[in-house]
C-alpha cells in the first residue's frame, strides 16, 4: 500500500518550526510495511489545502495529516479533508460534551471556538488525544485512508502508536513482528556494510539502518501469513545481526547507552564516580538522565582547570610530564574519581572541545580513561565538531568504554 504524508501550517513553510512529525511518520509507515511516495507540507489556505487532500486521494492508498486541527480560524485541516471528500461536517454531541468537561476539570469555561473541534463528517471517525483538546480525524472512504492528527508531537505520537497504526496495521496482508536494535562504536555506513547479506537475503525480512543523534539503530520488520511464523522469522534474523555485530549492539527498543551501562554495572554490582574536564559535566548528567542511576553512580567533578585537577587528585607531575590533554592524565582522573568516591570504577575525560589547539592538540581530541579494580585502560578519540557535539560524542565513548569492559568483568 501507499502512503503520503501531509504536514500543514504557515509556521512550517517560515522554517519557524522544525517538522519532525513527517520523519517519525514517513519512519513509522515504512516499518509497517507501506511505502511512502510523497511527503509534503501545506500553508493555512483552505483552497490550496483541500487540493492538497485531493491529489492524494488520488495517488496514495493512505494520507497522514498533522497539523491543523486547532481551534482557530487558520487551523482548516477538518474542511479541507470535507471539502476534498464533498462532505458536511456537523458537531458531535458526545464529543462536545468531553470538550466542556476537559475545560470544566481546569475550571475554565470552553470558548465558543472551539466547537469546531467536536465535529465529523459521515466517513469519519475521531481519534482520541488523551493530551489536548484536539480529537484527531479517520477517514476511510471506499479504499482510501485519511488519518489526521494534531502537530505537536506529545499529542500527535500517543494518538498514532495507540490508535492509527494498529488501523493501519490490520489493514496490511500477513502479521507483522518488528524489533529494534542499537549500536555504538560504528558508523552507519559500516554497520549496514557488515549487514550487506542479511538485508538483502529474505523478501519477507526488512532490515534498515537509521543513524540517529547517539547510535545507530538497526530496525527489523517481519512479515508473514501468522504472527507465529513473521516472529520466527523476527528472532532468527535478530540472532543473524546480534552474531554478526557482536558487541557494537549495546541495547534494544527505547534503551540508551546509559541505561546499557548502567544496568550492566548493577549486574556486576560495581560502583562508578567520574571526573570531567573537556565534557564539563555531561558525562555526569547522562548518567544521571536513566532512572535507577543512583544505585551504581556515587557522584562526580568537574575539573576544568590544571588546579582543579591537582586540587583533587591528579599529580602534578603527571601533568607536568605528559601534559593535561594525554592519556595519562585522563587515567589519573580516573584514579581520582575512585578515590574521591570510594568507587569500584573511575572514569576520567580530558580533551580538546574548543576550536582552538590545546598542547598542539586539535580540536576533537579526546582521551578517556576507566579505573577499574583489575584494569585500567584508555581510549584516544578525534571527532572534529562544535563544543557541544564534541561534549556528548566524549560522554558517549566514555560509556561505552565502560560498558565493554563490565562484559568482561571489569
Amino acid at each position: 500500500m501507499r502512503a503520503g504524508i501531509l504536514s500543514i501550517g504557515e509556521e512550517l513553510l517560515r522554517g519557524d518550526v522544525v517538522d519532525t512529525n513527517a520523519a517519525f511518520l514517513a519512519r513509522e509507515a515504512s516499518q509497517l510495511g507501506l511505502r511512502v511516495e510523497s511527503i509534503s507540507a501545506q500553508g493555512d489556505s483552505l483552497p490550496a489545502l483541500s487540493g492538497a487532500v485531493e491529489r492524494s486521494l488520488r495517488t496514495v492508498d493512505v494520507t497522514i495529516c498533522t497539523g491543523g486541527l486547532g481551534p482557530t480560524a487558520d487551523d482548516l485541516t477538518r474542511e479541507a479533508i470535507a471539502a476534498a471528500l464533498g462532505e458536511e461536517m456537523r458537531i458531535q454531541p458526545d464529543l462536545l460534551a468531553d470538550l466542556e468537561g476537559r475545560f470544566a476539570s481546569m475550571g475554565r469555561r470552553m470558548p465558543e471556538r472551539n466547537t469546531k473541534q467536536a465535529t465529523l463528517i459521515s466517513s469519519a471517525e475521531a481519534i482520541p488525544n488523551p493530551n489536548g483538546t484536539a480529537p484527531g480525524w479517520y477517514v476511510s472512504r471506499g479504499t482510501r485512508v485519511v488519518a489526521a492528527l494534531p502537530g505537536p508531537p506529545r499529542e500527535m505520537r500517543p494518538m498514532w502508536q495507540n490508535w492509527v497504526k494498529p488501523r493501519l496495521e490490520a489493514m496490511l496482508d500477513g502479521k507483522v513482528a518488528m524489533l529494534s536494535l542499537l549500536t555504538f562504536g560504528l558508523g552507519e555506513s559500516a554497520v549496514e556494510e557488515k549487514l550487506d547479506d542479511i538485508i538483502q537475503g529474505n523478501p519477507r525480512v526488512v532490515v534498515a539502518t537509521y543513524a540517529k543523534e547517539s547510535a545507530v539503530e538497526v530496525h527489523i520488520t517481519a512479515r508473514a501469513d501468522t504472527l507465529e511464523e513473521s516472529r520466527h522469522l523476527l528472532f532468527q534474523t535478530e540472532a543473524h545481526i546480534r552474531q554478526r555485530l557482536g558487541e557494537v549492539i549495546f541495547g534494544s527498543g527505547t534503551e540508551t547507552l546509559s541505561s546499557a551501562t548502567l544496568d550492566a554495572a548493577a549486574q556486576n554490582g560495581m560502583s562508578i564516580a567520574v571526573m570531567e574536564s573537556c565534557t564539563g559535566g555531561a558525562l555526569a548528567s547522562m548518567i544521571t538522565d536513566t532512572a535507577g542511576s543512583s544505585n551504581s553512580f556515587r557522584g562526580g567533578v568537574v575539573a576544568y582547570t590544571r588546579e582543579a585537577k591537582e586540587r583533587y587528585g591528579v599529580p602534578s607531575e603527571v601533568i607536568e610530564r605528559h601534559g593535561i590533554i594525554s592519556a595519562e592524565t585522563a587515567l589519573a582522573m580516573a584514579d581520582a574519581a575512585r578515590f574521591l568516591f570510594h568507587s569500584d570504577i573511575g572514569l576520567g575525560t580530558t580533551g580538546v572541545a574548543g576550536s582552538d589547539p590545546v598542547e598542539d592538540r586539535p580540536s576533537g581530541t579526546v582521551f578517556i580513561a576507566l579505573s577499574g579494580n583489575s584494569l585500567r585502560e584508555t581510549r584516544e578519540i578525534h571527532r572534529p565538531g562544535d563544543r557541544p557535539f564534541i561534549k556528548r560524542f566524549a560522554s558517549l565513548c566514555a560509556l561505552d568504554l565502560l560498558r565493554r569492559q563490565l562484559r568482561h568483568g571489569a
